[in-house]
């Protein structure tokens, strides 16, 4: 299965969800070194915290847990186990939260440290709540898979930050059955309503305002700033980021090194690669996300010679293109044409 690196496919995110799945899935017998071929992380990686990691890599070590369990209710008992400490500080300020509506909404306004591949929404309608999952654009051969990770994840940390199993009162599905479809009822605990437009967790809107258990305004006031500042961090190195792209895109036959780049955008490589490491990626890994959307691009949308897309791409010569697009891809710039 390749993964392709989307054009929105950018952001970073913690290695939380991998690393606890990479843990579950070790405990039953399953390789780390096969859970992590070909994702560029490595065993040392899930032992570092502050690590970040692409949706790309994530989405690699997905693809080899689903492949080297052959289980294709995967997603649905990987959520169960994502207990909201998973979430590290974000989870703990959850926990800390006064009402089970403060918590979610939490939540809510930090989506980039909880990890979604959804636009996740709480909407309201008399008595009933319900969290909403919109707008996959991933990778859609785990487009089931991460819906059924994302809405059982949520109904775990419900339950973990009430501190009780609450059942929702039903679910709804973007999408047919699956042929595992009769493990949902029992999962989930409540009727299961497939091929809807939206994918929701629907419960009772009377336990949003239930105060919780461990509520500490203290701890959850400071768990808040450390939160906020953990999403500057990350949206200001995304910002570098996306210099450098704009940069790359532009002046792709001479954007030759990181010195040159850094130089154009009057900034030291220093300072860049610093930005770099600490974002988990480096000058070589934006040069082949930035030349393989613009590879895609020249190809379906222009009738170029592929020797004149690798010179366009910087290439000196093409079989060099062709072997980096086969790496990206899993395919040659000619049959990805057809």
């Amino acid at each position: 299965m390749s993964l392709s690196l989307l054009p929105e496919d950018r952001a970073r995110t913690t290695l939380h969800t991998i690393a606890l799945a990479v843990s579950q899935l070790s405990i039953s017998g399953v390789p780390e070194q096969r859970l992590l071929m070909d994702s560029g992380l490595s065993s040392a990686d899930l032992q570092t915290p502050e690590k970040l990691i692409s949706p790309a890599q994530e989405l690699r070590v997905f693809a080899n847990a689903i492949h080297c369990t052959r289980d294709p209710a995967l997603g649905l008992s990987l959520g169960l186990r994502m207990h909201v400490s998973a979430y590290g500080i974000l989870g703990y300020s959850m926990l800390a939260s006064r009402t089970l509506r403060d918590a979610l909404n939490l939540a809510l306004a930090q989506q980039t440290l909880l990890g979604t591949y959804f636009k996740l929404h709480l909407e309201e309608d008399g008595d009933e709540a319900r969290l909403v999952a919109r707008g996959y654009r991933y990778a859609p051969e785990l487009m089931v898979f991460n819906t059924e990770l994302c809405l059982t994840s949520l109904l775990t940390v419900i339950r973990d930050l009430l501190g009780e199993a609450v059942r929702p009162r039903r679910v709804q599905l973007s999408y047919r059955p699956p042929l595992h479809a009769h493990a949902y009822n029992r999962l989930f605990g409540c009727p299961v309503e497939f091929g809807e437009s939206i994918s929701t967790l629907c419960f009772s809107a009377a336990l949003l305002d239930r105060e919780l258990p461990l509520a500490d305004p203290v701890s959850c006031h400071y768990g808040v700033q450390q939160c906020l500042k953990l999403a500057a961090q990350l949206d200001s190195g995304q910002d570098v980021l996306e210099q450098i792209r704009h940069h790359l895109s532009n002046n792709m036959p001479q954007a030759t090194s990181l010195e040159r780049v850094a130089s154009h955008l009057h900034r030291s490589a220093r300072t860049l690669r610093r930005h770099l490491t600490r974002m988990n990626t480096s000058y070589q890994r934006l040069l082949d996300e930035v030349r393989y959307d613009k590879a895609r691009q020249l190809l379906m949308q222009t009738d170029m010679p592929i020797y004149l897309i690798a010179e366009q791409l910087g290439y000196s010569e093409t079989a060099s293109f062709r072997h980096a697009f086969l790496r990206w891809s899993g395919q040659t710039p000619s049959v990805y044409r057809r």
